[in-house]
């Protein structure tokens, strides 16, 4: 037996509660990319596969991959994130919500509180997952009021997103909150080792010029020593705006441009790059069409943007689903790919 072996086997003896986890690939090993996403119809979780990041195809054909009312308070799940750690382990956090639970016979009442006090699709807990092979995930169901005293009356906490902080070391999770019936804003906070609780005070991440206005969905791209805030202004028709800073935890400077192309409202916007090309796909949620699309825009510099269309309007595709909500975009290895394929008996090789 190596000497190298042998000294781990001693050490996993002595301190079992170790884990050697295992960095994440790099780019150049990447050849797929995975959508995560959920429906109105069910309030569950879904998944789908891209070669080549312009076609995506659904892993169990248009059905959940997880069923909302098994991981959440409410009975429902929307706006899920995913996230591949330095680590190598991937992260999910999701919001606990179900804005049909009265239709649906989960509640009594349209909402879970008084809406008049608390607002619309009000709700206090998200969950949070993590898994090491995208197939078996751990969930804890996080009651965000609970965390710390100054949070117990909020109104909402809603589209949870994770990156990592490098100067940290830390899992950061940031997400849009308002307190009773008030002003949504982004916050951000840093999470446990496990990803199960918060080790930190949400604190805002960005603060919007017009202090009357709500903003929601943040998304957060690093390029070279820039940080890009992608978020949804309520100011007006609901859009997407830009906001950069030289760190991930604040600093975001305003910027007045609207960069979706849409002329009614948008929501949950997404990065992710293309592999291999210094190319940046911006996809977002238009809820304001019928039927419901998402729609996407391509750019180099993150100044100039040019329109892509929508979902099978366009260069990008769906091959077995539609009615996709709020989705988020990573890559995937040729094996990370396969073994999910294989799982769900998706017909398809990478």
């Amino acid at each position: 037996m190596k000497k190298s072996i042998l000294i781990t086997i001693i050490i996993l003896l002595l301190y079992p509660q170790i884990s050697f986890a295992k960095k994440a690939p790099k780019e150049k090993d990447m050849k797929a990319y995975l959508m995560v996403y959920f429906k109105d119809a069910t309030h569950s979780l879904y998944m789908a596969l891209s070669k080549d990041g312009y076609t995506f195809t659904d892993v169990n054909n248009g059905e959940p991959i997880i069923a909302g009312d098994t991981i959440s308070e409410q009975k429902g799940i929307r706006d899920p994130h995913i996230f591949r750690a330095p680590n190598g382990m991937f992260y999910m956090a999701l919001t606990d919500l179900h804005v049909f639970g009265q239709r649906d016979g989960v509640r009594d009442t349209q909402w879970q509180r008084d809406g008049g006090k608390y607002g619309w699709g009000n709700n206090r807990t998200l969950v949070l997952m993590k898994s090491k092979d995208l197939i078996n995930w751990s969930h804890t169901s996080y009651r965000v009021d609970k965390a710390f005293p100054e949070l117990w009356d909020i109104g909402c906490a809603w589209a949870p997103q994770i990156t990592y902080d490098d100067k940290a070391k830390k899992i950061m999770l940031y997400y849009s909150m308002r307190f009773g019936n008030g002003v949504n804003r982004i916050y951000y906070t840093y999470m446990n080792d496990d990803f199960t609780a918060m080790d930190t005070k949400p604190e805002l991440l960005f603060q919007y010029p017009d202090t009357t206005k709500s903003y929601i969905d943040g998304d957060i791209t690093k390029v070279g020593d820039k940080y890009h805030l992608f978020y949804v202004s309520h100011d007006g028709t609901a859009g997407i705006k830009q906001a950069v800073s030289d760190r991930i935890n604040g600093g975001y400077e305003y910027d007045p441009a609207w960069y979706d192309p849409e002329k009614g409202g948008c929501e949950a916007p997404n990065v992710w790059k293309r592999i291999g090309e210094d190319k940046w796909v911006l996809m977002y949620d238009i809820y304001s069409i019928r039927p419901h699309n998402f729609g996407f825009i391509e750019t180099s510099d993150f100044k100039n943007f040019d329109n892509l269309g929508h979902f099978n309007k366009g260069v990008m595709k769906t091959t077995n689903f539609s009615e996709q909500k709020h989705a988020a975009v990573i890559h995937l290895t040729k094996k990370e790919a396969n073994k999910l394929a294989k799982h769900w008996g998706l017909k398809m090789k990478f």
